[in-house]
């Protein structure tokens, strides 16, 4: 068997999308975009904002007419060429690995920081697992859990007497592009409904409606908890905290919620580590189809109808990158990674002929972002995509 079952409609696609951003983002992007922009954080989450909305959007086009797995990796290769098909995909997989190193990451920190690295581990073979056997009721049930979390969380920090609204200071400098292009990170997740292509139901009309109910959906959130976060802890103790969320209802008085924070950020990014391996697996389960990647990865489950060798291989590449990264280093690396992935995407929007200045737009914001990371990121994934590109001419 090697074709997927289209059984995911609207509103399983964009738990799936809202799964992945939320759970990236809110509880670990703030605090290195912190330690970078200081009180301009929210600038950067709006130039942020501005470079996902042009990606969103260019992907969703892309999307109706290519619904098939493998997102980005198929619309370059269809609209610009085998080669820069190939990168795009490349990109991806790297840089969501690293992403997913960095959700598992996430969760260790916060259940058990003292044995991060062995949470880690442990969440990434239960995920890879639950994945076999269909992500729909599980994802479903970690977002809602989770918004209502962040809901408290906003409720609890905005209505204390910890709240310095001088804290909301706008800066500017180079740094709030650094903080930009880390707080994009938290972004990306709307990559996962497009590389779900082949099993969404009608979709030509879903997938593009998904995207973009998933990316208004985050925004308000992030915007939400951003202004919590950075008035009630202020630039310099956001930038340090490990536990951002947890910190806030601490000061503002209310430390029984903390354990509740606690669970809803384990939950949060364990929602975003499941909808990181499935795209991942999906992009390699195509770049496998066409040779680029070995073909055993491109066999599907015949009973569960997954890419069950590629969610393994993914899985266990994860594992031990979960078991050795650093959180803030893993971040800035995935950022490189998957800013090259939505540049490549805004390159092949361009092609479609009309509307091309989103394209145009994303495309600059992507390049710009990327060059403007911390210095050891944009760096070793320079690194890695040349090794790809080594790997490309080789074979």
């Amino acid at each position: 068997m090697t074709g997927l079952v289209r059984r995911l409609g609207l509103g399983d696609t964009v738990v799936v999308g809202l799964g992945a951003m939320i759970g990236a983002g809110v509880f670990s992007a703030f605090a290195p975009a912190a330690a970078a922009a200081g009180s301009g954080l929210l600038v950067g989450l709006a130039i942020a904002a501005l470079v996902a909305y042009c990606n969103a959007t260019s992907s969703a086009r892309l999307a109706a007419l290519y619904p098939t797995s493998g997102g980005t990796y198929v619309y370059g290769r269809e609209r610009l060429g085998p080669f820069w098909g190939y990168l795009a995909g490349w990109s991806f997989v790297v840089g969501k690995t690293a992403s997913c190193a960095a959700m598992a990451l996430t969760v260790g920190l916060h259940v058990w920081p003292e044995r991060a690295h062995l949470v880690a581990v442990a969440a990434v073979v239960l995920l890879t697992a639950l994945n076999y056997v269909g992500v729909k009721k599980a994802a479903r049930v970690i977002v809602a859990t989770v918004l209502v979390v962040l809901a408290v969380v906003v409720v609890t920090g905005l209505g204390s007497s910890a709240v310095d609204l001088g804290n909301l200071g706008v800066a500017g400098g180079f740094g709030v592009l650094e903080a930009a292009g880390l707080l994009f990170f938290a972004f990306a997740g709307y990559a996962r409904v497009a590389t779900l292509g082949e099993e969404v139901r009608d979709p030509v009309r879903t997938i593009p409606r998904a995207i973009s109910i998933a990316l208004v959906i985050t925004l308000f959130v992030y915007a939400a908890v951003g202004v919590t976060v950075l008035s009630v802890l202020g630039p310099a103790r956001l930038a340090e905290s490990k536990a951002p969320l947890v910190d806030v209802v601490v000061a503002a008085g209310v430390p029984g919620l903390a354990p509740v924070v606690t669970v809803g950020a384990a939950l949060a990014a364990l929602g975003a580590l499941l909808a990181l391996i499935l795209g991942v697996s999906r992009t390699v389960l195509a770049m496998a189809r066409d040779r680029h990647l070995p073909g055993a990865l491109a066999v599907v489950h015949p009973r569960f109808s997954v890419p069950h060798r590629a969610e393994l291989v993914v899985g266990a590449v994860v594992a031990i990158a979960a078991g050795f990264a650093d959180l803030r280093g893993v971040i800035g690396f995935s950022s490189f990674g998957v800013l090259l992935y939505y540049a490549i995407a805004n390159a092949s929007a361009w092609t479609l002929g009309s509307r091309r200045v989103v394209p145009v737009v994303g495309l600059l914001g992507c390049v710009v972002l990327a060059c403007t990371l911390p210095v050891v990121s944009v760096l070793s994934g320079a690194a890695v995509v040349v090794v790809g590109i080594v790997l490309y001419a080789v074979r």
